[in-house]
């Protein structure tokens, strides 16, 4: 089903899902593992945004390298290790500083400096959440709570892990009301960074319910949970999510070119038609 958008034998469509192999159906998927920024939440939507210029600032100039030449390197860095926690990318940070003759700061202090500017980029969000001002689903990525709930009513079990701290994950998985549909199983980044990665998730989630990878099924809009669960033997599918135009349809380019280079068994836009690609998976509706 090269590049295919397919009719389901339900009546359900699922147009907007690329597949770029042929999807067989997968009738034992019982663990479904999601990122969270930009896979289920907009809370931080404009993220690069904000880490970008921190990162320019702390940069010199290398000669003949123009300012556009050194936000485009920043900006590779940063997606490139999108998924990942985001001391990977600080750490990354120091050592861009260290090569160009610097003297960088520890990667921790440039966490913590970056979570204080989201924090700020972010605090009209919250507070409107918080208030009950704005509706939860209006930051989430369109059509995930039809969609959770929908595997919630499979019996499928829910997963959430992020790059993002835990703490920051767990109460805004709360604003979106969301935390309730993973009962729990809720992870995220931690300042002891070697003690969590979506690696170690995996493995515990396969190793604690004595399930081959064949058995789990992710989504994400970052290489790690892709690359991750691949590697596992797990399905995964990419959220190429257009976050600045949620509901839009459309893919964000940058995202789903690095997701399928990584190996993602499908492309999706949103999750206008997860529930169809899931009847195919689980029941082997016809269309494949």
């Amino acid at each position: 089903m090269s590049n295919a958008r397919a009719a389901m034998g339900n009546g359900r469509r699922w147009s907007s899902v690329e597949c770029p192999r042929p999807l067989a159906p997968r009738p034992a998927i019982r663990h479904v593992l999601f990122d969270f920024d930009g896979t289920l939440s907009l809370i931080r939507q404009g993220w690069p945004e904000v880490m970008t210029p921190m990162f320019v600032e702390a940069l010199p100039l290398l000669p003949g390298e123009s300012p556009a030449d050194l936000e485009r390197l920043v900006l590779d860095d940063i997606m490139r290790l999108n998924g990942k926690q985001t001391i990977y990318q600080m750490i990354q940070l120091a050592d861009r500083v260290r090569d160009r003759g610097g003297e960088p700061r520890e990667p921790l202090w440039y966490k913590h400096e970056y979570l204080r500017r989201l924090d700020a980029h972010i605090a009209a969000r919250v507070a409107r959440l918080a208030s009950g001002a704005i509706a939860p689903d209006e930051y989430l990525v369109h059509g995930a709570r039809e969609f959770l709930e929908y595997l919630r009513g499979r019996g499928l079990v829910l997963h959430l892990a992020s790059g993002t701290d835990l703490a920051a994950v767990q109460r805004e998985a709360d604003l979106l009301d969301v935390a309730r549909y993973f009962e729990g199983r809720v992870s995220g980044a931690l300042d002891d960074y070697k003690r969590f990665s979506k690696q170690m998730i995996i493995e515990k989630i396969l190793a604690s319910h004595d399930i081959p990878g064949a058995h789990l099924i992710a989504f994400g809009d970052g290489y790690v949970e892709i690359e991750n669960t691949k590697q596992a033997g797990g399905l995964a599918v990419a959220v190429a999510s257009d976050e600045a135009h949620n509901g839009s349809g459309n893919v964000d380019p940058w995202k789903r070119a690095r997701l399928l280079g990584v190996g993602a068994d499908a492309v999706i836009p949103d999750y206008r038609d997860a529930i169809a690609l899931l009847d195919h998976l689980l029941d082997g509706a016809n269309g494949s």
